[in-house]
């Protein structure tokens, strides 16, 4: 099948968002790289960096999942790192990545986009699968003869192998990707935590895990970050997953943060997706759903209209309103995506308008959306 695209409207949405005269574009001149060439004008002035628990990282990364191929073949790998350098560029040093990403490929290409930045910027990796030996066929990277393993010796070897490809001395942030229903999470952050002793990493963070998960791992060693869905669309870490972490001081990192592009407006209830699109088999994205959730869309565009900002933009922008320690890393293969997902962090949403977008959304009813039981259950 084959994903048919909105025209029109589109343009204006998001690959001519330069003319909207915000964000990023609205810039500094630029300084000489230090890769040796000049990028384009950009603002960094706005990026402004943030805490997750004691780890000081820019107010938005990127994701490199996508790089390894999950709605798309493998991106070229020159292309890939040219990317991550100019999002560096632009005042971006937080870098999220997996061994299970292609697997190996987005870990690959990180490391040598970044070798020559060690200690300026800020990587963060996961473990918790074995079967890992066969690289994956595209749309299948998270798939492939994979199962859940975080026994400490395969923590151990999954963080050789990430800090060989990743070409550091040290990860600065390892998460436990997934929870695995063999290995109690106190075994996992005991683990861990021998690694962080070893000097092979600085942090320690959870991804996916219930509140009731979070504090058992926080409880054997601190938990500096929890990663996440999240985003105008899908809310389920709302309130309990947030609260945890506002409770015992750990930063939150939203995945997914514009639903897949669904909030870029990219796609309308008549599109369809390539059979190799990871979002052919995501609830959210049939075209029951699609339809049901036009309205999320049509108030995301008109308050993007209201602030002078694209709906990716103002979508980021949202989600950094809603706590100081909320980190999104949207995730793009395409460098003026990139460019235009950075500038959601000169959005700015008063508390009156806060307000007025949270009434709006608690009017409009969702579907293929999570349910709370995915992220309250305990393992």
């Amino acid at each position: 099948m084959t994903r048919k695209r909105n025209h029109g409207d589109e343009a204006m949405r998001r690959r001519d968002f330069l003319a909207l005269g915000v964000g990023l574009a609205a810039a500094t001149v630029a300084a000489p790289s230090v890769f040796g060439a000049q990028p384009p004008a950009a603002s960094t002035a706005a990026m402004g960096r943030r805490k997750l628990g004691a780890f000081d990282v820019s107010s938005i990364g990127l994701g490199c999942m996508s790089m390894a191929g999950v709605y798309n073949a493998p991106a070229d790998k020159a292309e890939m790192v040219a990317l991550i350098r100019a999002a560096y560029e632009r005042g971006v040093t937080f870098f999220d990545t997996a061994e299970v990403y292609g697997p190996y490929i987005s870990e690959e290409i990180v490391g040598e986009a970044l070798a020559p930045l060690e200690g300026r910027v800020q990587i963060a990796t996961k473990f918790g699968f074995g079967g890992l030996d066969v690289r994956a066929a595209p749309g299948q990277a998270m798939t492939a003869g994979m199962h859940r393993n975080s026994r400490p010796d395969n923590i151990r070897r999954a963080v050789e192998g990430s800090l060989r490809r990743l070409r550091l001395e040290t990860i600065d942030l390892l998460y436990q990707h997934r929870a695995d229903p063999d290995v109690p999470v106190e075994d996992v952050a005991g683990a861990v935590k021998g690694l962080i002793q070893a000097g092979k990493v600085r942090y320690f963070g959870l991804s996916e895990m219930s509140p009731a998960t979070i504090r058992r791992a926080h409880a054997v060693h601190p938990v500096t970050a929890i990663q996440s869905e999240y985003s105008l669309l899908e809310r389920v870490v709302e309130p309990e997953i947030l609260a945890t972490c506002e409770e015992l001081g750990i930063g939150f990192v939203p995945w997914g943060p514009l639903a897949r592009a669904f909030l870029t407006g990219r796609f309308d209830e008549n599109s369809t997706f390539a059979q190799i699109d990871r979002r052919n088999t995501v609830a959210a994205f049939t075209p029951s759903a699609l339809k049901a959730n036009m309205p999320l869309l049509q108030l995301v565009r008109e308050w993007a209209k209201k602030k002078g900002v694209t709906p990716a933009q103002f979508s980021l922008g949202w989600l950094l309103a809603q706590k100081p320690w909320i980190v999104p890393i949207p995730g793009t293969t395409n460098r003026r995506h990139m460019e235009e997902n950075l500038g959601g962090a000169a959005v700015r949403l008063t508390a009156a308008e806060l307000g007025e977008i949270r009434a709006a959304l608690s009017k409009i009813t969702l579907v293929g959306v999570r349910a709370p039981a995915s992220v309250l259950k305990d393992l």
